[in-house]
């Protein structure tokens, strides 16, 4: 780091905020990128945990190509349909529902994605913010025996979450959509402190597809996961992110969680998500995650770690 808190590299990163959140000024995405500004690149995103572009000039294909420098790409999600002849492309866009609810992208299969980008297309003339969390900032929040006790938790992670509304208060539109997401159960098992490939920094990985800690039972479980959750989701710990259009934002998945507000007023809101596929989990006793149930190789390989 400089002294002004900002990341040595070819081009300016701007801090946000002092525990997340960095802005890339001087890297013309729209063209090919040489390999030294993409590993400068992903110096950045291992400091600040999430890096944002703004007038980035891209259309599909170009946030697709950005998003290949740092891997193989997965298709656009285990469950839900991808664009329309972009098949790595999802559509994060208010008519499928809001996604206000703290998660990590895909922790229910055993090698979630490695990095997520989001480009903006359709911004509401007001509120629709991304908020994103630093779950390595979380863990080093906790107090020592809470830090002790986490490293040696496990939790199951699943796409048939008890977060969502009762069935019988939602629409139909809103049944179709549970259905479609749940037609195939995903269970996995992943430590609750995941240690990071690149930095070997400890962060909380949890969010609200763990619904269970190995070994207790929902409600013991649901006292632990809610209080590990109360430190990830510290203010002090967030970017609160205002899109403006022709933004992409890129974050590290292994070790952030993200929530998008719903506070537009059901206006249009539309961001394009192309993720980068990852690795499987690793804990601080050096065990991998492992799944129970689902095959979700059609969505993503299995990354090296890096």
């Amino acid at each position: 780091m400089t002294p002004t808190g900002e990341t040595a590299a070819p081009f300016t990163v701007r801090k946000i905020t002092s525990r997340i959140g960095a802005q890339v000024i001087g890297v013309d995405l729209s063209e090919p990128l040489d390999p030294d500004i993409v590993a400068a690149i992903r110096d950045a995103l291992n400091v600040h945990k999430a890096l944002v572009f703004t007038d980035v000039g891209l259309d599909d294909e170009g946030q697709q190509r950005f998003a290949r420098y740092f891997g193989e790409l997965t298709s656009a999600h285990p469950t839900v349909p991808a664009v329309e002849g972009a098949p790595n492309i999802m559509a994060v866009d208010s008519e499928g529902g809001a996604s206000n609810h703290w998660h990590t992208d895909v922790t229910f299969i055993v090698n979630p994605p490695q990095l997520s980008t989001l480009r903006s297309i359709v911004i509401p003339p007001y509120g629709g913010e991304t908020l994103i969390t630093n779950a390595a900032a979380a863990y080093r929040d906790l107090p020592a025996p809470l830090r002790t006790f986490a490293d040696t938790l496990w939790a199951v992670h699943t796409n048939e979450s008890d977060r969502e509304a009762a069935p019988e208060s939602l629409d139909e539109k809103a049944r179709e959509l549970r259905a479609m997401f749940t037609s195939t159960v995903y269970q996995t098992v992943h430590p609750v402190v995941r240690v990071h490939p690149l930095t070997g920094e400890r962060g909380l990985f949890i969010g609200s597809w763990a619904q269970r800690i190995v070994g207790l039972s929902f409600s013991e479980s649901r006292k632990i996961l809610d209080l590990l959750q109360a430190y990830v989701t510290r203010p002090e710990n967030i970017l609160r992110w205002s899109w403006s259009p022709n933004q992409l934002l890129l974050f590290d998945n292994r070790i952030t969680q993200h929530y998008a507000i719903d506070n537009y007023d059901q206006l249009p809101r539309r961001l394009n998500r192309v993720t980068v596929a990852g690795d499987v989990p690793v804990g601080v006793d050096g065990t991998s995650s492992y799944p129970i149930s689902g095959d979700a190789s059609h969505y993503s390989p299995v990354a090296a770690a890096a």
